[in-house]
This record gives C-alpha cells, structure tokens and sequence, in this order.
C-alpha cells in the first residue's frame, strides 16, 4: 500500500510548500527499518538547504496518512523516515487482493491523459532484428503500464518507407529479380545482399509472372520498391503478432509528404520565425532551444533532410489531441534527441509533453561466444530466429529485465533453461508451484476465500510475503511514471524468492482449519500478483511447469 502513503506524503510535501517534489517509498533492504521508507525530507531539505532530520520531523507533523495504514514511524540516518504497517491494515490488504484479482495494481492516476507510444518503427528493408525486439518489448511493456495506470493509451508503429534507403531496397529487389531470372543482376553501393531479398524476389516472379523480369528498369524497379516495401512490412507484422506486440496505428513517413503536412510543418516554423537561409540551405534555429548546435531544414539541392519529415509526423501526433508522446529509439538516434527535444520546445511543447526511451545494444551469445549474424538476413540476427529457439515469454522477459538504456548480454543457453538460474523460469515456476497448492487441496484458488486474519498466519515467512504483495500497485505506478518496467521484473524476482522461501517453509493443506484457510487466501493473493506482473510485461502466467 506504498500508493496510500505516498499519497499522503505529497499532500505533507506540498503543506510546508514543496508540490511536486521528487521522492521515493520502497520497501527498506532490512526488514528491521519498517515495511515502508521515504527519502522525502532528504529531498525538501536539499531544496531548502536545511537540516533533513528536522524537516523529517516538520514532514511527520503535518502526515495524515489513512486512519489504521501505520502502526509506528522512525527517523533514521540522515533524515530517512521509516514506517511500520499496522496489522488491521495488513488483514485489510490481504482482503482488497483478493477483491480486486485481476485488477489489484490497477489506479486511475492517469486518467483523461491520452499518451502515443511509438516504437519499432523499423526501416521496411529487412527483417527484424534483436535490436527491434528490445524496442518492441520495451514499448508494449510501456503501454501497458500506462494502461495500468488509467491512461488512454495509443500504440503506434512508424513505416520509414520514404528517402534514399528504400530506393535502395527496389534496386536490391530487382537485382534479385533478375538473377532468379538468370540474368546478371548487381546490388547497388549501399543496397541490400540478404537471403529474404531472393525470398522475396521469387515471391514477385510467382506473384506478377516471369514477364515482370522484363520490364523495363526504371518501372521495374519502381515496382520492386513498392512491392519490396509491402512484403517486408508483412513479414514484419508476422514477426510482431507471434512476438505478441500488436499496434493502434501504423503511420507512413511518404504519407506525411503526400498530405503536405511537411510543407505544413516547414511554413509553420517560417511563420514563428525559426528558420534562416546560410551557404544555400535552409536551417532551424535549434540553438536558441537547447540544441548544441543549428539544424539544416533543406540542403542546399532542395531535398529535405529526415529532420523535417519528422517535425512533421510529431506536430500530427500532438494534432491528434496526444498529451503525452513517448517515443522508443535505438542507441543509434542518440545524437538526435537534443533536435528533436528543441523542436518540440520551439512549437510550444512541454518537455515533459516529449520523452525519448532510448534502447541500447543487444549483444547475443551462446557458449559464451558473441552470435554475430543470421545467414537469411546477412547481417544480424533476427528477432524470430531467437524467439523460435527461446520462445517468446523467455525472450521478452530478458530484453524487459535491465533497465533499457544499459547494454544487454542475451544469453541464449540460460534463456532456454529450465532451472531457477533463469530469471523468467524462476517466476513463472512460483506462480506454478502456488497453483499446485490449490490442486492438492482439490479446490480451484477462487474458491479460496473468508476473512483474513493474521492469528491465522503465525510464520514469519506468512507476514514477509504479505507485505510483499502490498508493494504491487506502489511499484505498478512508480514504473509507470518513470517509463520502467525493468522494475517490475526485479519486483517478480523478489517476490519469486519470497513465494518460494515460504512454501518451502510452510505448510497450508493439512494445518488447522484457520491456518490452512488463510494460507489459501495468501497463497491465492499471490499468484494473483505474480500473474498480474507477468500479464503487464506481456508474459504468461502457467499453472504447471
């Protein structure tokens, strides 16, 4: 019930006249420092320049947590505030999980706050690679903790089918067109060599007839660029419903010329002065915004560069009544966040309107070697090669459990094994084991209920796993705020040992009536959790493993 005390604590905040001040509730490392801790008057005192153990006693003078939620608080170290849970609470705790089920977790923080997750977002000029796989974990996983949060959430899925790199894709295709024609084809500087093109080369010929191999080049690369785009963009969608990542909306980056939203765009920065002409380009004046450095609009050839195009595409978002926009990018667009950030100051946006997630690197390996490439796609490895072997809830978990910025080493060989040093195994099997509980007391866990009482759940294991399970709608909605859900991956693994440091030391079916009534209903409050976090993360929760 961290959510209940935070609460309280940004009302005791904003009374001695810090709102919005930035602080934590988390459970303490040591159990012997409370059920709850807050950095808060770490935080006030900081931003006042005074004494944190003093503000900590102003903090707890002006407190009005829920009547019955704290039994005890304590000042610790440096001005840190500890809290102890009253039992009455924990009974009712227990009692709201079982209510609740599916939905405990759930707040409506978010609501009438439309928010667009863009993310994926590949190039239609080959498969998907692990790169996209992270992204597209990370931004479903994203959605859907905003989901949990009352947002009215929007997943949208950007097709770069415009510029230099898809007129590359048709003359690779075609190249391949003529080579399954047995003509001599060459790949251009730059273009495309692997195998799916010759896939998909033959694809064309079987789909248009051997005549289409001689038509002429112009038209028939023409028509390999527009036919290459529609079959990687399939092949793409295929690769995402398997991977279990469903998008709202697909937006084109050729639509956003062919509407004249661009020339828009670039009329719009005019008007509010923003733009200047030097060596004959024309340039946004990013600088006064943010960025390190000006940004060209329009090189001096009269084509536009990709930052335009994308101006563009974020004022139609924002157009579409978004609140929010959070965009999923990979390590490569580093660079190109302070452009874009300053763009979105300049039309008048709240940086907190725009967040970037970046996505590092993902390095595969197996027996301990780096696997640099898959034969089909020439290159790298492709997202359902590895999800074929890891199969989905392992390989979404690993690109899921480190924070997203940080580099991640995949190991293949332990997302495949069946054993507890598997992180997702690890959970998934908690979930299991509680489940088997409830086959060998033959009832299904709804059938689990009754007033909770604690006198009923004597073990010190008992009382850890409950106040466990009343981290669960805190943590939902710190991870939300913060655009995490690496978080809730490391909550499922505490709560894992803790699922099974109790049922390895406690009995339920069998004890006396009352401890075996209660030991049900925390056992059924449990996996409620556990699968709620995995269902968040897109993941499966079995009942037998």
């Amino acid at each position: 019930m961290s959510d209940l005390l935070r609460s309280a604590l940004e009302e005791a905040a904003a009374a001695l006249g810090h709102p919005g001040a930035d602080f934590v509730v988390e459970r303490p490392r040591d159990p012997t420092h409370g059920d709850l801790a807050t950095n808060l008057a770490l935080v006030v005192a900081k931003a006042r320049r005074a004494n944190p153990r003093g503000v900590a006693e102003e903090l707890l003078k002006v407190l009005a947590p829920p009547a019955g939620l704290i039994a005890r608080t304590e000042i610790a170290g440096p001005g840190f505030i500890n809290f102890w849970l009253s039992e009455s609470h924990l009974t009712d705790a227990l009692a709201s999980i079982i209510d609740a089920g599916p939905a405990y977790g759930r707040s409506d923080e978010g609501r009438g706050v439309k928010v667009n997750v863009e993310f994926v977002s590949a190039n239609p000029t080959g498969p998907l690679h692990v790169g996209h796989g992270r992204g597209a974990a990370l931004g479903d996983a994203i959605g859907s903790l905003l989901e949990w949060t009352g947002h009215d959430v929007t997943r949208e899925f950007y097709v770069n089918d415009a510029g230099v790199q898809i007129d590359r894709l048709g003359e690779s295709l075609w190249a391949r067109v003529q080579e399954a024609a047995g003509r001599e084809g060459t790949v251009p500087e730059g273009g495309y060599h692997g195998d799916y093109l010759r896939e998909n080369a033959a694809t064309l010929l079987a789909d248009e007839g051997a005549a289409f191999a001689d038509l002429a080049p112009e038209t028939g690369v023409a028509r390999a660029r527009a036919r290459g785009i529609e079959l990687q963009r399939q092949e793409q969608d295929r690769d995402l419903a398997d991977f279990g990542v469903h998008f709202d909306v697909f937006s084109s980056e050729q639509a956003v010329y062919d509407r004249g939203a661009v020339a828009a765009a670039l009329a719009e920065l005019d008007t509010r002065g923003l733009t200047f002409e030097k060596d004959g380009a024309l340039w946004f004046r990013t600088t006064d915004y943010g960025d390190d450095q000006d940004r060209v609009l329009r090189k001096s050839d009269g084509t536009y560069t990709y930052f335009l195009p994308d101006i563009a595409y974020h004022i139609d978002k924002f157009n579409r009544g978004f609140h929010r926009l959070i965009d999923v990018w990979g390590a490569d667009h580093h660079g190109y966040i302070p452009r874009m950030r300053a763009a979105m100051r300049a039309l008048g946006h709240d940086e907190r309107q725009f967040e970037i997630a970046m996505v590092q690197l993902v390095k595969v390996v197996r027996s301990g070697e780096e696997v640099k490439m898959s034969k089909r796609a020439g290159t790298f490895i492709t997202l359902r090669d590895l999800f074929a072997e890891t199969g989905t809830d392992a390989a979404r978990y690993f690109f899921l459990m480190r924070k997203a910025d940080s580099h991640l080493v995949f190991d293949v060989e332990l997302a495949t094994r069946q054993t507890d040093e598997n992180p997702v195994f690890y959970v998934q099997m908690a979930h299991a084991r509680l489940s088997g509980i409830f086959r060998t007391a033959e009832i299904d866990p709804s059938a689990a209920t009754g007033t909770p009482d604690l006198a009923g759940l004597p073990a010190a294991q008992d009382l850890e796993l409950l106040k466990k399970l009343t981290a669960f709608p805190g943590l939902v909605s710190r991870a939300a705020r913060e655009s995490e859900p690496h978080r809730i991956c490391v909550y499922l693994e505490e709560l894992a040992t803790t699922v099974h440091g109790w049922y390895h030391h406690t009995r339920t079916v069998g004890e006396a009536p009352s401890i075996e009534q209660n030991r049900l209903l925390l056992a059924r409050a449990a996996r409620t959790v556990l699968a709620n976090g995995l269902g968040i993360l897109g993941l499966s929760a079995p009942d037998r493993m």
